[in-house]
Order: structure tokens, then sequence, then C-alpha cells
């Protein structure tokens, strides 16, 4: 390791910001990580249910697909580091690794925390100086940093990395400081706006089915005018306010802003064609063609979805199976198919996984994420206007980012 006498200041101890402390403390910087909670890694802990996605599996131009805004702008960042590295780094720091469904990459403990852990232990053997606190103002002069301004008053330091996160998971520490900090010296930045977020549904049987989980669903999404932005196969869950899970998560990000208004669309039994499953209703129709209408779905669907699915039939309960026309039966067919959510906007920036919008990416340099404005600067992770889907991507672009911040805030590009 080789020291030097330059003084690197981290804003924020999420997994950006401790990968930025780390890679710039093992090139022999004095380095000190501020975050409010005087800790590191508090978001990181909460990430994959407690689990820890910290990656995904995956070739640089897939990670690159899954990202919806500004992918090119990470393709320096993400070829120096990709996944590959990502899952040496950790193994190497004593977390062993595995892959799961979707090339999603979990430590084998599946506890967060051992990630957070291992991260704390490796800044702590390099020396790096974790301290409670918050940059409140940027210091510059003739173009370049050469300090911060802080509550407890201002410290000075040769290159300053911002990577306090978006506005998601606000009680870590994720309250936008970021964007004041990046606008106080010229920046530009694109409104920030809940990603990976449930979705809120005026229809009140979302509240009526809370709680029930639905799996191997196609989901389709549609914007508010009526394009079709996103379709999936997988997990979602209807709430008291909407849907949930992770088809919906993911629906949220291709809707870009474009919810309110739109529409989902839930194939319940996307293995069947409609001729299938029209096949499918007979038999069943057959087998209890005594019983009353409302007694005959239970080996079709979940008990809480009969009551809803019977209503928007509009198929009598009582009704004999025997007695249900062709038509009814091509209405009970088509909400098999294409069972409706209206959508009347996404939840709150609190319940999102992740922000997109943040820091205009053109004015950053891709291969150390430091500002074209102010010298010295750099931005990583969640604050930059990049974001992607669920699966281990967001997380990789923090690692990413955080690696290329560190190694420029450092005075090198050696990766």
């Amino acid at each position: 390791m080789r020291e030097t006498n330059r003084h690197v200041l981290v804003a924020g101890a999420g997994p950006a910001g401790m990968m930025a402390a780390g890679t710039a403390a093992s090139r022999g910087c004095r380095v000190t990580l501020l975050d409010p909670g005087g800790c590191g890694g508090r978001k990181l802990a909460l990430t994959g249910k407690g689990r820890c996605n910290l990656t995904n599996d995956s070739a640089v131009e897939v990670c690159l697909a899954h990202i919806p805004r500004n992918p090119r702008f990470l393709y320096s960042a993400l070829s120096a580091f990709p996944p590959a590295a990502v899952m040496a780094f950790f193994e190497t720091l004593g977390v062993p690794l595995q892959t799961e469904r979707g090339r999603r990459v979990f430590p084998v403990s599946g506890r967060a925390g051992d990630v957070v852990a291992a991260l704390t232990d490796w800044l702590t053997g390099l020396g790096v100086f974790v301290r409670a606190g918050r940059v409140t103002g940027i210091l510059h002069s003739g173009g370049a940093v050469c300090g911060a301004e802080t509550a407890a008053g201002a410290v000075a330091c040769d290159a300053l990395v911002v990577a306090t996160g978006g506005l998601s998971y606000p009680k870590t520490g994720s309250t936008g400081d970021g964007y004041r900090l990046a606008v106080s010296v010229g920046h530009t930045v694109r409104p920030p706006m809940p990603s990976l977020v449930p979705l809120l549904s005026p229809a009140p049987y979302c509240g009526a089915m809370a709680g029930l989980s639905l799996r191997h669903v196609a989901l389709t999404a549609y914007d508010n005018e009526g394009q079709k932005r996103y379709t999936g196969f997988g997990e979602m869950l209807f709430t008291h306010t909407g849907v949930s899970g992770p088809l919906v998560l993911s629906a949220s990000a291709h809707l870009e802003g474009r919810a309110a208004g739109g529409r989902l669309s839930i194939d319940l039994k996307p293995a069947l064609s409609e001729e299938a499953l029209d096949r499918r209703l007979l038999r069943d129709f057959e087998a209890y063609a005594n019983r009353d209408f409302q007694n005959a779905l239970g080996d079709l669907l979940h008990k809480k979805m009969i009551p809803v699915i019977i209503e928007l039939s509009g198929i009598r309960p009582e009704k004999k199976v025997h007695s249900v026309s062709r038509a009814e039966r091509a209405a009970l067919l088509a909400l098999c198919k294409d069972f409706p959510v209206p959508v009347s906007g996404p939840a709150s920036i609190d319940a999102a996984v992740v922000t997109a919008g943040g820091v205009d990416v053109r004015a950053l340099k891709p291969a150390t994420m430091e500002s074209r404005v102010c010298a010295g600067l750099y931005f990583a992770g969640e604050v930059i206007d990049v974001d992607a889907y669920t699966g281990g991507f967001n997380l990789q672009i923090a690692w990413s980012t955080g690696r290329a911040a560190g190694c420029g805030a450092a005075g090198n590009k050696e990766f």
C-alpha cells in the first residue's frame, strides 16, 4: 500500500460509501468516513429482506440491460469492477457466497449482517476513521474541493466523495443531502422519484385480498397512455393499498413516472393457453355441475380471490354450475387470463427500494465518477441518476461506482 498525505472525506456509509472509503484507504490515503449514524451499512443490512442480494452473477452487458437509466455511463465502472470481481472481493473478506434463482448472489449464511461486518472489519483494518456527522456544505477554491462543512465545523480534505444515497429508506440517513450538495456547486439533479416501489390501486378488491401472494403468474404493466411497458413472470402480492412483490417492483421501474392512471394485467394461469384453460374450466364444471358457482372454484383459485372473481364476472354466486352459459364461462376465462388492477400511482418514496433520478451523469467522468464542475468532488451510488431492476443490480452499481470514486479520489485510475 502506497502511503500518501492525501486526505479523502467520504460522506455516507452505505455500500457505495464504504467501498469508496476502503478503496481510497487501500491506496494509501488517509480516509474519514462520515455518516449520520456514526456506523456503516445500515441500509445494506436491510437489503434482500435481510439476506443481502449483493450482486447478480452476470456479464457486464447483462447488467447494463437491467439498468433503464443511463446504462452506458456505467460501462467503464462496471467493466473495471464487474460482478465476478465483486464476488471474489467478498469471498476474500471471508463471506462465502451462493447463487440462487435469477443468478442472484447472497451470502451462504443468509445474513446481510455478515456482509456489513466484513466491510466494517475491512475498513477498520485499513485505518478508515468512521465518525458520526453529516456534510452540510462543500468548500471549494479555484474550481476544486478544499474541504467540507459539517455540524462540527469545517474539515479540510483533498477529495470529497458524496455517497449519501437517494431518498429511499430515509430512516437510514438517506434524506437527499447529496442532491443539495451537488446543486450547491452547480450540478443539475434530475428530479428524484420512487423506483422498485409498491403500486397503489383504487380498486377495493386489492384490500379485500390483502396478504394474498400469487406465484407463477404473469404481470403486464401499461402506463397512463396505454403503452405496454413491462411483462414479467414470477411472484406478487396484494396489499391494503394496492399491490407489491417482486413483479410489481420491477414493473414500477419500467413505468418511469407514468404509473398514475395506468393499469396492470395479471395472467393467473400463464402456463395454459386460452383454449387449454377453457378445457380445464369445462372439466371443473362437469365435476361440480350441481354445485353453486361460488362453491365450484376452489380447485382453480385461492379462496381469497373467489369472491372477487365472482363479482367481476357478473355471474350470480348461487347459480348452479350446469346453468352457467358459454358467455359467462368466457367472462370467467377472460378474468383468469387478464385480471385487471387499475393503478393510481406509486407508493411514497419512503416505501421505495431505490430512488430514480439524481445527479446528472453528463457532468461526471465515467471512469472515476469525478465532477466535471468541481475538481476533487466525486459521486457514487444511488445519488447518481442511475438505477436498476431487482436482482442485485442496484448493489452492483453501488460497488462499481464506489470503487471507481475511491480510485479517483486517491489520485489514480488503477482499479
